[in-house]
C-alpha cells in the first residue's frame, strides 16, 4: 500500500462528532459531512438560499439538502491527503464552534 498521512487526532474527534451531530438532526447516515465533495444539478444548488462560508457551508448544505423530499443522497468514497498548517491548513477551533452553531441553526431554526 502507498505512504499515507495520518490526520491529527483532535481533528479527526471534531469531524466524527459533527458528522454525529448532523446525522442526528438531518436523519441521514453519513461518514463525513464536512468532506467538501459535493455534487449537484444546477437547479437544486441553484434553488438554495446559501449564506454561509468557510466551514458553516457544509452543515448549511447538509441541512438544506436533507429537507428536500426525493432528494436521493450518495456517497462515494475520495481520497484524502491533508495538508499541515505549514501546507495551507486553514481550520481551527473556532471552525468546530461555527459548524456546530450551523448545524443547530439550519437545522432548528430555518
Amino acid at each position: 500500500s502507498n505512504p499515507h498521512r495520518i490526520l491529527f487526532f483532535w481533528h479527526t474527534i471534531g469531524n466524527k462528532f459533527l458528522t454525529f451531530l448532523s446525522n442526528m438532526f438531518t436523519n441521514l447516515n453519513l461518514t463525513d459531512m464536512e468532506t467538501c465533495y459535493k455534487l449537484f444539478n444546477r437547479k437544486m444548488i441553484q434553488s438554495l438560499d446559501l449564506k454561509e462560508n468557510r466551514f458553516g457551508f457544509e452543515p448549511e448544505v447538509t441541512a438544506k439538502i436533507s429537507r428536500i423530499p426525493k432528494v436521493r443522497i450518495y456517497e462515494v468514497g475520495i481520497s484524502y491527503y491533508g495538508r499541515t498548517y505549514e501546507e495551507g491548513k486553514k481550520i481551527g477551533w473556532k471552525d468546530g464552534f461555527r459548524a456546530i452553531y450551523c448545524i443547530v441553526k439550519y437545522n432548528l431554526f430555518s
